[in-house]
């Protein structure tokens, strides 16, 4: 019978693998639901729409991800619908697997993957796709999407890699592009109706219906013609589909308030790489750095409001024991109400075990007293700062605009204050780079412990530089742009290496860490591919390729062999898809997917790029039409509300109104609140 448990079978190949526990399942706030949620008996059972959910990478890295999370949440709410999820598996227990005849399998019910209605992959890294293959097979589901019959789920990814989602179109039925909230509820309502249908026309007019629909792109549904150089000559409908529009759109979730997701976040079993609990604040970034796929791609900003992520912090820690909230976002300190968002949940939580953290921060964003206030429970770790590049030149060239003057008073500023460690994240192989932009990396470095010296009146400072290949991403500016060559990458981070190790006189204070230049070019590879690099893929994966994000798995090697297979005998090769700048006339594999970009204004801030012009946050000043809000049907949605964090320690009652939606004290002003916080305490 579908949907049955082969726990029976996974358990005695638990023993003899590495972490066992990430296949066990169980954790707090997991959900098993009934195969048949949505009906009784057998002929009931088409009211359910199954999904299987995968980040497609190890447990410790999956479980975290917020996208996954939300996804689980918001299915699992649905009375007929279900959600599991799953992960990928690590090499010694897909051995085991195989041996055995048992099939890739969820961690919640451990039922086989292929029997749910939808299997949806996540991608938040292109190194991800041949984890995403093993997957596909070990669940008894053909790698080609040409070779699925109505016995088989349909494969639906997202992520932030779906916006180029060519070089796996051979291998995916569908492709949900942008924020997935509202889109995947859309699928489910559209597969219940095919279902109740007797499931009329199969397969291909069930994909036929999502692809007009619009919501997700359906590469079956379109054919790719080339030029005899190897570039497109265009992406096109198939001519006897109608209705299929030329250009998917992305989906766009306006009120973030309205999707306080995760509600209960989930509590892993063993070690991952957050142990924490996370709030959304803000999505998209209007900073327009012009290397930051994410923060293009998520355009316009949409804030969460102050009261929204205070109800969302603490149900989160009452459903799940973190005693650590972070408050996450492209870039958190932007949030209008930062400052306010800070203190308000630090005086709630002060005297408890709970920490507050935001991620990587903007020079320009960072202060001290917000940085007081996040680490009021007393937790003191480093700071992270992130300049990109190492000259003031080629910070304009980016458009991070943050000076040496910004850097340096920042870290004063912090040192002053008890820090003693900052770490400093740069890019090599930036657009019109040369050694003396990186050799600046050293000086800069070289500047702040200097700085962290005189300032704090100590020895002890420390500053970490980390530094990792550019890889030009689609829907940028720089998605016309050359990749530096892996070779011309190592050169520079050894130069700069050697000229920070014979610094006599700050060098011991300085850590450098680096990313060396072969995987940045596989990746370049996999995010500006088209869909002839399908075959590399699957040449690597069939040659033993698993968990290329990590160092001690990944082979350039490996990939160089499949590539140059796969490439034999046509006009491209790596270097074509990498390392080679396209003109503006050039088709592009991802034009056919609407990121609400308008080309000619990524191409007129790529020409802006290469004179050294920088452009302002269009928060806060004129708009720069990029295209997105007349595009998406959007705009920019941010504070200040005027609202504020009132203190937990009320009455059951006012608890009770407390938790409320924020729309219950929008129409209040900011003195009438706090008069009745005074009454309430």
């Amino acid at each position: 019978m579908p949907g049955q448990s082969r726990f029976a079978d996974l358990e005695p190949l638990l023993e003899r693998v590495q972490k066992p526990i990430q296949y066990v399942g169980g954790e707090l706030n997991s959900t098993v639901k009934d195969w048949n949620c949505g009906g009784h008996g057998p002929d009931e059972s088409e009211l359910t729409v199954r999904w299987a959910l995968m980040y497609p990478d190890a447990y410790e890295v999956g479980l975290p991800n917020q996208g996954v999370m939300i996804l689980y949440e918001v299915l699992n709410e649905r009375p007929d619908a279900l959600a599991e999820r799953t992960y990928a598996v690590w090499p010694d227990l897909e051995g085991l697997l195989r041996e055995a005849g048992v099939p890739q399998l969820t961690v919640d019910g451990h039922r086989p993957v292929g029997d749910f209605d939808i299997f949806g992959v996540s991608f938040s890294t292109e190194l991800g796709y041949t984890n995403f293959l093993t997957a596909l097979d070990l669940a008894g589901i053909p790698l080609h999407a040409s070779e699925r019959t109505e016995g088989h789920p349909l494969v639906i990814v997202g992520g932030h890699a779906s916006f180029n989602p060519e070089p796996i179109a051979d291998f995916v039925d569908a492709v949900v592009v942008g924020d997935g909230e509202q889109a995947v509820l859309e699928l489910t309502d559209l597969v219940a109706a095919w279902k109740s249908r007797g499931r009329k026309g199969g397969r291909a007019e069930l994909l036929a219906q999502v692809a007009r629909s619009q919501l997700a792109y359906v590469p079956s549904c379109y054919e790719v013609d080339y030029h005899p150089d190897g570039r497109i000559r265009r992406v096109a409908p198939k001519p006897d589909l109608g209705g299929v529009p030329w250009r998917v759109a992305k989906h766009t979730v306006t009120d973030l308030d309205a999707w306080p997701y995760p509600k209960a976040p989930l509590v892993p079993l063993a070690e991952t790489v957050h142990e924490r609990m996370s709030v959304e604040i803000f999505r998209g970034c209007t900073r327009g750095c012009r290397f930051c796929q994410a923060g293009m791609i998520t355009r316009p900003v949409r804030e969460r409001s102050i009261t929204g992520i205070g109800e969302m912090v603490e149900r989160g820690l009452s459903a799940t024991g973190f005693e650590e909230v972070g408050l996450l976002s492209l870039s958190s300190a932007d949030h209008t109400e930062i400052a306010a968002i800070a203190k308000g949940l630090a005086d709630r939580y002060e005297g408890s075990q709970t920490g507050l953290s935001l991620p990587s921060t903007r020079v320009d964003a960072f202060n001290i007293e917000l940085a007081n206030e996040l680490t009021r429970g007393g937790r003191r770790s480093g700071l992270t700062f992130a300049p990109e590049g190492g000259s003031e030149r080629l910070r304009r060239v980016i458009n991070k605009t943050v000076t040496e003057d910004d850097l340096v008073a920042t870290v004063a500023a912090a040192y002053g204050a008890g820090w003693r460690q900052v770490k400093l994240y740069f890019m090599c192989g930036l657009p019109t780079e040369t050694d003396d932009d990186v050799l600046q990396i050293a000086a800069l470095a070289a500047k702040v412990i200097e700085t962290g010296r005189r300032v704090s009146g100590q020895r002890d400072i420390r500053c970490t530089v980390s530094i990792g290949g550019f890889v030009p991403k689609p829907h940028t500016p720089f998605q016309w742009a050359g990749q530096l060559a892996a070779g011309a990458t190592d050169a520079r981070l050894r130069l700069l290496r050697d000229t920070i190790r014979a610094d006599r006189r700050y060098g011991r204070s300085i850590g450098f860490r680096y990313h060396d230049g072969q995987p940045g070019i596989i990746e370049g590879l996999l995010s500006r591919g088209d869909r002839r690099v399908g075959a590399v893929i699957e040449g690597v994966w069939r040659d033993g390729g698993r968990f290329d994000g990590w160092s001690e798995h990944f082979s350039y090697e490996r990939w160089m062999r499949a590539a140059a297979e796969a490439f034999d005998g046509t006009a491209v090769s790596v270097d074509w898809f990498t390392t080679r700048e396209r003109d503006r006339r050039e088709v592009l594999p991802w034009d056919h997917i609407d990121s609400g970009l308008d080309r000619d204004w990524l191409w007129e801030d790529w020409q802006a790029a290469l004179a050294e012009q920088e452009v302002d946050d269009c928060r806060w000043s004129a708009c720069f039409d990029c295209g997105v809000c007349p595009e998406m049907g959007t705009q920019i949605e941010i504070g200040p509300t005027g609202r504020v964090l009132l203190p937990l320690s009320v009455s059951s009652g006012a608890r009770q109104r407390l938790s409320e939606p924020p729309t219950a004290v929008t129409s209040v002003s900011s003195d009438s609140v706090a008069e009745v916080g005074q009454r309430l305490t």
